[in-house]
């Protein structure tokens, strides 16, 4: 979910504009279909979305929406996991065909990739350690606030977010943190906040699918508050082939008609989050 300052304006399926100057210019899903695979880059560490499972197999939300895209493509599926600045720099020369990664569209994003559809919208939340005293957001002004590095949560924290995607509410800033700390993924935040309220973390941002996964999971923490902003969230493919873009919008607004999107949502995430509420 990282980003950089604005976020596309982005209605759920409805396609984005791209260029077919990158390269595979307009073969992406020509060889995607002659290879009968669809590779997939995701994460292997970001449960409840994508995550290696006790099989030591790929699961989570966005995994079962890959599966799924795959099988109206009619193809296998193949999952690779690359670092997400790799994945967010676009230029895949081919590596792989679709990120399923819960990626926020942006305006910077879209200098490089495309975006077909969102297929879902994330509640933003405050979570602190179960001992603290704090009952809402502001309780952590001029405290220590952990979140990810350079994602919308960080932006959020610096009052530096805009988000325009259609059908989103809009937001207030209900935090000052005192210091941002930030972390290459939610698992090390969850791991210093889990050490005692102020010991390393006063507070944390993240997605609340995230934060309720790791209190499930046993971590001592509670959420505050309710959700301080929802993030839309889109398939992303490299840059140059309308024809695949085309398909997979397709593909996700069958996917939304027919109630998959809704079922796979509360699947993971026990509500749905393909609505904005």
């Amino acid at each position: 979910m990282k980003i950089s300052n604005k976020i596309a304006a982005l209605a759920t399926g409805i396609t984005v504009a791209i260029s077919a100057s990158a390269a595979f210019a307009g073969e992406a899903l020509d060889r995607v279909m002659e290879d009968n695979v669809l590779k997939v880059a995701t994460s292997a560490s970001w449960a409840p979305q994508s995550f290696l499972n006790e099989n030591n197999e790929m699961d989570g939300f966005d995994v079962d929406i890959a599966r799924e895209i795959a099988k109206r493509l009619g193809v296998e599926i193949e999952f690779v996991t690359p670092a997400w600045d790799i994945i967010t720099a676009g230029n895949w020369n081919g590596r792989w065909d679709l990120s399923v990664g819960s990626m926020t569209p942006t305006t910077a994003r879209t200098e490089v990739l495309a975006f077909p559809a969102v297929y879902y919208y994330t509640p933003a939340a405050i979570a602190v350690h179960k001992d603290s005293s704090a009952t809402q957001p502001s309780d952590l002004d001029g405290k220590t606030v952990g979140t990810c590095t350079g994602c919308t949560f960080e932006l959020y924290l610096q009052h530096d977010l805009t988000i325009d995607a259609e059908g989103v509410p809009a937001f207030n800033y209900e935090v000052t943190p005192g210091e941002v700390k930030t972390y290459q993924g939610p698992q090390p935040i969850f791991d210093d906040l889990r050490l005692g309220n102020g010991t390393r973390l006063d507070g944390l941002l993240e997605s609340l699918p995230a934060i309720l996964g790791a209190i499930e999971n046993g971590y001592p923490l509670k959420v505050i508050g309710k959700p301080v902003f929802y993030e839309p969230l889109a398939l992303a493919i490299d840059r140059g082939d309308q024809e695949f873009n085309d398909k997979l919008a397709a593909i996700v607004a069958d996917m939304r008609e027919d109630g998959t999107l809704t079922t796979l949502s509360e699947k993971w995430y026990g509500i749905d989050l393909t609505v904005t509420e």
